[in-house]
């Protein structure tokens, strides 16, 4: 009995797995490790949340089991939100459900709607779950060039028309992790006049709604008409509010989808610990200047890093949104690819970054750096960068001739 699950065969290696494995050797050989791989705010959680959360666990009455579909105050302060952001009416009974984080409600759904053989529509390079979700349901991927231009409209029409059987679902993602691009209500609006054409379902996910830099705030499509008979939006607190352990999230929109998620949780899970719950409706109906001190950690951080890596020898574009920022390897350590020039760069430089591969076929040649440390230490990431740099001819000579060691056994 050596050979795996049905499922678990699905699953192509995780690739981050190799660079978290040499990360945690480094670790503990005492090695000083600057961490821009995963995507895990560091910063406090607002105090008021905190706060909200240690008064109510007090009462024993929080210690029983939640709801799965998530408490009513917590549902109508995510409706509130809605509301205020983008101008959107929510129905908190049927059109909201809460989540333990974006990422298990993108997982859940795809298991709810997805039949054996549905043919799914998802950007790549694109943030695993959005892919990994529906290969886990059973489906089949058909992947599309990330971005919001035309060359994606075109993609998509002929998506649809050469697909069999006809794509069920299309998911999107802007701000987009890992590639930090966003989209227009023009973009949604193309969108939607598509999906509701061709009977096409669109789970957007909105995970990064209020970590924006440039421009006007990211919108929502649910704020297109019409939007809300064909789309379902995931949103989390993670980011917004500096809570990613709470694992709170939201899907909200089409009530035939929202009604399909609440049932496949009602056999999962019982919902997140209600003072956790409590303390998030808390978040959403409370003080919002704390979004704007987060955003601003943000901001200073990618322009830290957009300069110190610049001067390091190391330009990268500026993100416009997200926590992260997608860099194209540097010419001389292209022919590695994203998880080698990751590993080295771990290795000979002390810092973390997740290869670009590991979002996906069109990631390679990319790797992403989170804003995850504070500006010191991205400031010693580019001195440590810039020493690697000025070594590299001595590097690479002591990487290729390994690599012609290895074709030469063939």
């Amino acid at each position: 009995m050596t050979s795996d699950f049905h499922r678990i065969k699905r699953l192509p290696p995780y690739v981050f797995e190799q660079v978290n494995k040499l990360k945690a050797e480094a670790r503990a050989r005492g090695d000083d490790i600057i961490d821009f791989g995963m995507g895990n705010p560091d910063m406090p959680t607002p105090e008021h949340i905190v706060a909200k959360l240690v008064e109510t666990i007090r009462d024993p009455r929080t210690n029983r089991y939640s709801a799965s579909k998530g408490i009513q105050g917590l549902r109508k302060a995510q409706a509130a939100y809605y509301a205020r952001r983008f101008g959107v009416k929510l129905n908190p009974d049927t059109q909201v459900v809460a989540t333990l984080g974006s990422k298990e409600g993108f997982a859940n759904v795809a298991q709810a709607i997805t039949a054996p053989g549905d043919v799914i529509l998802v950007p790549n390079p694109t943030y695993p779950i959005h892919e990994f979700g529906f290969i886990m349901s059973g489906g089949v991927i058909r992947h599309l060039p990330a971005g919001t231009d035309s060359q994606f409209m075109t993609s998509l029409d002929k998506a649809m028309r050469h697909s069999v059987p006809k794509p069920s679902a299309l998911v999107l993602n802007y701000p987009a992790n890992p590639t930090a691009n966003v989209a227009s209500l023009d973009f949604y609006r193309d969108v939607v006049g598509f999906a509701k054409k061709h009977e096409l379902l669109v789970l957007s996910d909105l995970a990064y709604a209020e970590i924006y830099f440039e421009g006007e705030p990211p919108p929502s499509i649910l704020q297109i008409p019409g939007a809300m008979d064909i789309a379902v939006e995931f949103t989390t607190l993670s980011k917004t509010y500096a809570m990613p352990g709470w694992r709170v999230g939201f899907a909200v929109g089409n009530e035939r989808l929202i009604h399909a998620l609440t049932r496949v949780k009602s056999y999962l899970d019982y919902g997140a610990f209600t003072p956790i719950q409590v303390a998030a409706a808390a978040a959403l109906n409370g003080p919002q200047d704390c979004i704007d001190d987060i955003r601003a950690i943000y901001r200073r951080r990618r322009d830290c890093l957009v300069d110190a890596l610049t001067r390091a020898g190391w330009p990268i574009p500026s993100p416009p949104a997200t926590m992260f920022a997608w860099a194209p390897i540097p010419d001389m350590f292209a022919h590695l690819g994203s998880l080698e020039f990751s590993k080295l760069l771990l290795e000979k430089a002390g810092v973390a970054v997740s290869p670009g591969v590991g979002f996906g076929e069109y990631g390679e040649g990319y790797v992403r750096i989170a804003l995850v440390e504070n500006e010191q230490r991205i400031r010693q990431a580019a001195r440590n960068i810039r020493r690697f740099l000025s070594e590299s001819a001595k590097t690479l000579h002591n990487v290729i001739p390994i690599a012609s060691k290895a074709n030469r056994s063939f």
